[in-house]
């Protein structure tokens, strides 16, 4: 939740990081590369696109970014390493940004894996989060339409005074949202 701070038992935070930060010579490769990085979306992959894309229009006001995907053939199968793979779903601008901001993508695949349980402590991504402006009320209406509780709604303060009020939950189908609202 907090990236480059660790909460402490007391539950206030420590702000010595783990985090390693990217040595100057790769900032500058990446620079003399012209690579230009930006963060554009993030995938979403979903039993049911178009059930999942509702949830997240209705509750969190993304908005659609047509047109809606529909891929297959040759070179989705290269690119995926799934043959016969068809892909088909949305783009959402994520709240807050724009008309120019990043996307949450909810594809399906016509082929889809078994999935484990997500998990708050799974290596790997691990939830989506959204500010909200009262947490209780944003659970609540997760949990009425069909996403479940994860944990209980809790408040750590971080070093600055600063407060973190939060909570995660998961959509329909499971994945996990964290709710957020900040204050101080």
């Amino acid at each position: 939740m907090l990236s480059d701070e660790q909460t402490t038992d007391a539950g206030s935070v420590n702000t010595a990081s783990p985090i390693r930060q990217p040595s100057t010579t790769n900032w500058q490769l990446l620079q003399t590369m012209n690579l230009n990085p930006r963060y554009v979306h993030t995938n979403l992959i979903a039993e049911d696109w178009q059930a999942l894309a509702r949830f997240y229009q209705e509750l969190f006001d993304c908005v659609p970014v047509p047109p809606e995907r529909d891929f297959m053939g040759e070179k989705l199968s290269a690119g995926t390493g799934i043959p016969g793979a068809r892909l088909r779903g949305v783009h959402l601008r994520l709240p807050g940004y724009g008309d120019d901001g990043p996307t949450l993508e909810i594809f399906n695949y016509n082929i889809l894996r078994e999935r484990e349980q997500p998990a708050v402590n799974r290596p790997g991504f691990g939830h989506i989060a959204f500010s909200v402006t009262d947490v209780g009320v944003a659970r609540e209406a997760v949990l009425q339409a069909g996403g479940r509780a994860v944990g209980e709604i809790v408040t750590l303060q971080l070093a600055t005074g600063a407060q973190v009020t939060w909570c995660y939950v998961t959509d329909p189908e499971g994945n996990v949202i964290e709710l957020q609202s900040w204050s101080g």
